[in-house]
């Protein structure tokens, strides 16, 4: 009988986080840090870019249309829900799911998987997420002044706070 329920519980959680998506809310937040740029450049990270943050087989000299990146990034972002929904093994609500789609999507699910962000999260110690959070300000390990204001963000997104005003 206590198999049965631990099974039980794990179906049910794996049908509720399969359910989750991003919110216009977490795109939002996206949108305003990653912003807009049509031709492709060199981020801080030194990576070709171009769309809205979008560095997959980008080449210096390319560009996207609006309505492209806009279906680039809607594109992109299911991959980085995904990643969430394999690894945190833990409920979380929309706030806490849109805040990690964004955090993902900016530093990778690989950063995700080695983090003790994920470790505490699925840990159930959800308190102490936002302060996880906020640690990734650095770019090649100098501060970044627009990294801490997004992280600021996703943290108080996380915790289902204003974040607009950052």
């Amino acid at each position: 009988m206590q198999l049965f329920r631990f099974i039980l519980g794990l179906l049910i959680q794996a049908i509720n986080k399969s359910d989750m998506h991003i919110s216009k809310e977490g795109i939002c937040l996206i949108k305003k840090f990653e912003g807009l740029k049509l031709e492709s450049y060199k981020c801080s990270a030194s990576v070709w870019t171009y769309g809205y943050g979008s560095t997959k087989n980008v080449k210096e000299g390319d560009t996207i249309s609006k309505k492209d990146a806009e279906k680039l990034l809607l594109k992109e972002i299911k991959e980085y829900e995904n990643y969430l929904k394999k690894l945190i093994k833990v409920k979380i609500n929309q706030n806490q799911f849109d805040a990690l789609v964004s955090w993902v999507y900016n530093l990778g699910p690989n950063n995700l998987e080695k983090s003790t962000l994920l470790k505490i999260l699925n840990n159930k110690e959800y308190k102490d997420v936002p302060y996880e959070i906020r640690k990734w300000n650095k770019v090649n390990g100098e501060i970044s002044e627009g990294l801490i204001r997004r992280r600021n963000a996703e943290s108080l997104l996380f915790e289902g706070k204003k974040w607009g005003k950052i």
